[in-house]
């Protein structure tokens, strides 16, 4: 038994790395019954490759708007697939790669979702797999990512990774991602309130690090520059993943995640004891962190609150 597959790619001003994502599509074993690529109606340089460039079963879905939830969100509107994949466009997936997602939904009607690794490469190099726990929220709110580092075999999470995920149509049916979400491009942590959403349905959502794509991580335009620290980026990351979670967590772990963000924090938005470790090696900048990131929590508690009624 086969399901139709729709694969979508939001893609903006990268064109180099968007044609190296249709080499691997075109090298499927399984190929799409649907790609779907999402463009900026502006974004000129990429509407006329793919003028240039047309895979089988492709189309082209305009956006108006900024922004990648926009991007997503009239991507699986556009999408007619029983799967829905996810990818982005400085991927390069494994010949496998749709092969082994339509067979785990096929084996499990109980998944919902199924995410892999996205072997991330930096200064040409991959960053070998090294983690058994990957996809984690932990009793108390903090998250653990390292999908791009997973290792092991195919288990259970709770949230998958934007860059290699998919979902069951049926499993997304009325879910959109959340507009709430803070962000003129990249919009960190869209996937970590859309995997609650659907984990929230009684669907399940796993990991599978053998579902692999080849991750080149480009150039974003917009105030995430990735690893260069900038305001409005942290401040938009720690509004969003507090919203996501104050939306999606119980009564009980609300409230210990509110204290674990004010007393302990993670690295990426401090509270007090991240901030004091800190101290030594970014002395000023330390404490910059921890009230931008404060600013930004209060902010998603706002958010959270005010989308209460």
């Amino acid at each position: 038994m086969n399901m139709t597959i729709s694969v979508i790619i939001p893609t903006y001003h990268r064109v180099e790395a968007l044609m190296n994502c249709m080499d691997g599509l075109l090298k499927q074993s399984r190929y799409p019954d649907e790609i779907i690529f999402v463009v900026r109606s502006t974004d000129d340089d990429t509407l006329q490759a793919l003028s240039l460039r047309n895979l089988p079963n492709q189309t082209i879905a305009l956006v108006e708007k900024s922004g990648l939830i926009q991007a997503l969100n009239t991507g699986v509107q556009h999408s007619t697939g029983a799967i829905v994949v996810l990818t982005d466009d400085d991927t390069i997936p494994h010949s496998d790669w749709l092969e082994k997602i339509e067979q785990h939904y096929i084996q499990r009607p109980e998944v919902g979702g199924i995410g892999g690794r996205d072997i991330v490469h930096l200064r040409g190099e991959p960053i070998p797999a090294q983690r058994q726990e990957v996809g984690v929220i932990k009793p108390y709110g903090r998250i653990i990512g390292n999908h791009h580092v997973g290792l092991g075999g195919v288990r259970e999470v709770d949230i998958l990774k934007g860059a290699n995920m998919s979902y069951r149509r049926a499993a997304i049916e009325g879910l959109r991602f959340d507009e709430n979400l803070k962000g003129t491009g990249a919009q960190v942590h869209n996937e970590l309130e859309f995997s609650l959403s659907v984990k929230k349905q009684g669907w399940k959502l796993i990991y599978d690090p053998e579902v692999c794509v080849d991750h080149y991580p480009a150039e974003r335009f917009d105030e995430d520059k990735r690893n260069a620290f900038n305001e409005t980026a942290f401040l938009n990351m720690s509004h969003n993943e507090t919203y996501s979670l104050l939306k999606h967590l119980s009564g009980a772990r609300r409230i210990l995640y509110v204290l674990w963000i004010i007393i302990v924090g993670s690295k990426s938005s401090p509270g007090l004891l991240q901030c004091i470790r800190m101290l030594p090696s970014q002395k000023g900048t330390a404490f910059k962190k921890a009230w931008l990131a404060l600013k930004g929590r209060w902010g998603g508690w706002r958010t959270w609150r005010g989308s209460l009624d």
